[in-house]
């Protein structure tokens, strides 16, 4: 029939049967909606992995970069790496508990309401869907039957005739053949001739019959198709909809956090500054570091003695050596202190109650240094409360010498007493 072979392919729609593939997409929905799940939950277990992974990381090379040899503001912006791999790590966790816990229940709750299983197996949709197909089909395809019946007998008689005709041709040419056997086969000639005609007509009633159902029947097949087509719609739909929903969870581009994430490790980077850097080498592992040089000392008897810094009369805090103690006997002159004793003068740090010379014998006296006015060189800001902090350039007074680890004491125009590096200042007048 061209009609229901429109295109040569012999798999039309309208053909006996041929609806089958419309109901089996519905088998194929159910089936795409634990494909999504698999698919997705899939890729939260592939988040989580990743976020335990980029907490490993973190965890690994904090720890080295802490122990290793960067310093400095390149060290802070080589953390912030890590840092954000931390706050990376929660938002993939995040991501992964939408994935499998919202989304996929979204999905199972959907595929519930949409596909109700039998129990003899299979879905009620397709069952239905099968159902109405065939009752649409059922009397079309019984009237395509009846086509195909006179069609088969209406060729089957032309064959017949056909045949019959080159008999009768061949025996008119047989002058041997009887007069007899030459007028039967012309007689069945004509018996051929009006069977032939006679199928001719049943095929043409019965194609008749069956062109004249099919808007019926296409109206009926075509009300099935749409509503299995609505059913699709509605899955369709949802599909895009979930997919929507899994986009907005794995784009992290939209998220606020990630942003500031990658904000934040910007800004870190580039407030990495090398000049602060190697100046902060310079002073702490260069020459910028406090030098005691090796200068001339006097010896006095039993002057060397050690004492601690900040003690309560034995209450050990931390040891310092004094030099320049006179002996209180009679027999030793008063000599003038050496010009650098090499010693910190800690006296400031103690109390009245604290001083080392009240608990040591009363008869032991500190020298007294008279106050040089120095200029300093470089700015320095005071890292413990018992520092002087100045600008490059400030003048102040000099009241202690240098100590053997290259502290002075002195006094800044505002009365505050305090510590220097003695590096840091030469004597005003130089």
């Amino acid at each position: 029939m061209s009609v229901a072979r429109e295109g040569g392919t012999g798999e039309s729609f309208w053909e006996p049967g041929h609806y089958s593939r419309t109901v089996k997409r519905i088998d194929d929905g159910n089936r795409l909606c634990n494909e999504v799940l698999s698919c997705f939950q899939e890729r939260a277990r592939i988040e989580k992995q990743y976020a335990q992974q980029l907490t490993n990381w973190s965890k690994k090379w904090k720890s080295m970069v802490e122990k290793g040899a960067q310093y400095g503001t390149l060290e802070k912006a080589w953390h912030a790496f890590m840092l954000a791999a931390d706050k990376l790590s929660e938002l993939h966790l995040e991501m992964q508990q939408h994935l499998a816990g919202a989304d996929s229940a979204k999905v199972k709750h959907w595929q519930k309401e949409a596909f109700h299983r039998q129990l003899v197996g299979g879905f009620k949709e397709t069952r239905e869907a099968e159902d109405e197909f065939c009752k649409a089909q059922k009397p079309w395809v019984k009237k395509l039957k009846e086509v195909e019946v006179a069609k088969r007998s209406f060729h089957g008689a032309c064959k017949e005739e056909r045949a019959a005709q080159v008999r009768e041709n061949n025996g008119r040419a047989d002058q041997s053949m009887a007069p007899d056997q030459l007028r039967k086969l012309q007689e069945r000639v004509e018996r051929s001739s009006q069977e032939m005609e006679k199928g001719r007509e049943r095929y043409e009633k019965s194609l008749e019959d069956l062109n004249k159902y099919n808007p019926k029947y296409m109206e009926d097949m075509e009300q099935v198709f749409d509503s299995c087509q609505d059913s699709e719609r509605k899955r369709l739909q949802f599909f895009k909809e979930v997919l929507l929903d899994f986009h907005t969870h794995l784009d992290l581009s939209s998220v606020d956090s990630f942003r500031t994430i990658y904000r934040d490790l910007h800004k870190a980077i580039v407030a990495a500054n090398q000049q602060e850097d190697l100046r902060w080498w310079h002073n702490t592992h260069g020459p910028g570091m406090p030098m005691s040089w090796p200068q001339f000392e006097e010896w006095f008897p039993e002057a060397n003695r050690a004492i601690h810094r900040k003690e309560k009369c034995g209450q050990v805090v931390e040891e310092v050596t004094l030099t320049n103690i006179l002996p209180s006997s009679g027999s030793m002159s008063h000599s003038s202190p050496p010009q650098d004793s090499g010693v910190k003068d800690y006296s400031s740090d103690w109390s009245d109650d604290e001083s080392p010379r009240k608990c040591a014998s009363g008869s032991e006296e500190a020298v007294k240094v008279a106050a040089v006015r120095v200029r300093a060189l470089y700015d320095y800001l005071g890292q413990e409360a018992d520092e002087l902090s100045f600008s490059a350039g400030e003048e102040f007074l000099k009241i202690g010498e240098e100590d053997e680890q290259g502290w002075c004491k002195g006094q800044l125009s505002s009365g505050q007493a305090g510590l220097y590096p003695a590096n840091y200042a030469v004597p005003a007048h130089s």
